[in-house]
């Protein structure tokens, strides 16, 4: 099975046990419907990235659902934690892309998601011999990426949340879905 799209989700979930704060989270993403297998991070070929309505539309509960799945939990109070699943599309729609997995402690949102993004990205730049300098900053580096018309696009989707108060724990996901046709 090659994915023909791939839609992005995220959630968080709280409760008094670990698994069912995951289950939460899972339903707050709307897959929790869904029998999950984890797969490594390429982004296919000729792949479509689609909304995530329109992805949900195309799952049936049961459904074995492949995907890359970012997590993290807590049940320290007042802790913030992040999942994170970064992209990076190739400007040849005939060659793969990435797809990168980070969760983190003490990062903001926009903080681990940038993070995961640059993962994604530097992964393609290497399989597409783009000349970068790794210790640059982030902004100079998808300059380059820009400039080299061999990347077209990066994006990030990014779930956060603070650790509950009561000590419950706290879960967040991020998931990148891929569907079959």
């Amino acid at each position: 099975m090659i994915a023909k799209k791939i839609f992005l989700t995220k959630g968080v979930g709280k409760h008094r046990e670990r698994l069912t704060s995951f289950e939460l989270a899972l339903r707050d993403a709307g897959i929790a419907a869904c029998n999950l297998v984890r797969v490594s991070s390429i982004f296919p070929p000729r792949c479509r990235l689609t909304p995530r309505a329109q992805g949900l539309r195309l799952l049936q509960p049961g459904e074995v659902v492949f995907a890359v799945i970012s997590e993290n939990s807590t049940r320290e109070p007042h802790r913030l934690i992040a999942a994170s699943i970064g992209v990076a599309l190739p400007a040849d729609r005939n060659t793969y892309g990435y797809l990168s997995e980070h969760h983190s402690f003490g990062q903001t949102e926009q903080q681990a998601g940038e993070y995961a993004e640059e993962l994604a990205a530097e992964m393609l730049a290497t399989t597409l011999n783009v000349d970068f300098d790794p210790d640059r900053s982030w902004d100079e580096k998808k300059e380059i990426y820009r400039i080299s018309n061999k990347i077209v696009r990066t994006l990030n989707i990014t779930q956060s949340a603070i650790g509950d108060k009561r000590g419950f724990w706290t879960t967040v996901l991020s998931c990148a879905i891929l569907i079959g046709e």
